[in-house]
């Protein structure tokens, strides 16, 4: 499959939103998932509902409401799945990439939205290919969750700002940071447990760091941590929290981000530089 044999359309019918709730339901394996008379309600009154389909099927969705600062109105991206069966195949950035289009339709400048920042891959789209920033860290956002995708650690999250009529293709700081990035010996040493996994390592690495850039390494596969050794995933949780905490109340700012492609080291990096 490939994404040119999938179709992103709005949706507005009662219909189309009871799809959509099944499929969260079945994603999150939650039976209270967001109400159809909720979605219906924001899709009319400036949110928007976005659905991915293959063939006739459903696999995926994108939900999003009206937000308000107190100053100016922005769109709240509140959630996004995609069907287990069809994912890694690019579907999460083509919705995306349509709820950009549709959200400019609609006069918004902004989006906003959160996300797990140990989610490597989420990280990728969000901050790498898309163009969002993050100067804000939200210590266990939605307190403690009991889905299949979150139980078992705090909620920590990203609060991601993606200004949308400034576009970004590619992520400019990473493509930058990769021409200057030499692998030294103590990353090409980043040190594993017997499984493979990270451990948590000191973030402040000498050979990564500029006067005007700095690095937070995070996993590849947090995912798989949480699965198999919760206590490293604590870990990675915690100092992280707390390494991103400080530096943005420094006036530090997610960026980049950058995937090392080197199979040896089981992180990929943040990149933050001064607001």
């Amino acid at each position: 499959m490939t994404t040119k044999q999938i179709e992103i359309r709005s949706l507005y019918t009662i219909k189309e939103l009871e799809e959509v709730r099944r499929l969260e339901s079945k994603i999150w394996g939650e039976s209270d998932s967001i109400p159809t008379h909720q979605t219906i309600t924001a899709v009319k009154n400036g949110g928007l509902v976005l659905g991915a389909y293959c063939g006739d099927q459903l696999i995926a969705f994108q939900y999003s409401f009206p937000g308000f600062n107190g100053q100016s109105v922005y769109l709240c991206s509140h959630i996004l799945g995609t069907d287990k069966h069809f994912r890694n195949n690019g579907i999460g950035e083509k919705l995306k990439l349509a709820q950009r289009n549709e959200a400019l339709k609609l006069g918004y400048s902004l989006i906003t939205w959160t996300y797990d920042p140990l989610e490597s891959i989420n990280g990728y789209l969000n901050i790498g290919k898309l163009g969002g920033v993050v100067s804000t860290y939200l210590p266990n956002c939605y307190g403690e969750m009991e889905d299949l995708l979150n139980s078992g650690l705090p909620s920590d999250r990203f609060l991601v700002e993606w200004h949308i009529r400034h576009e970004k293709s590619a992520d400019t700081i990473g493509n930058a940071f990769e021409q200057d990035f030499v692998l030294t010996n103590s990353l090409l040493q980043w040190d594993v447990n017997d499984k493979g996994q990270p451990f948590v390592l000191p973030f402040t690495l000498k050979d990564l760091h500029k006067d005007a850039i700095q690095f937070v390494p995070v996993p590849k596969n947090y995912r798989t941590i949480r699965e198999t050794d919760i206590e490293l995933a604590g870990d990675w949780r915690m100092r992280t929290r707390d390494a991103f905490s400080k530096l943005f109340n420094q006036g530090w700012q997610v960026s980049g981000f950058k995937k090392i492609s080197n199979p040896k080291i089981q992180v990929n990096f943040y990149i933050l530089t001064k607001n």
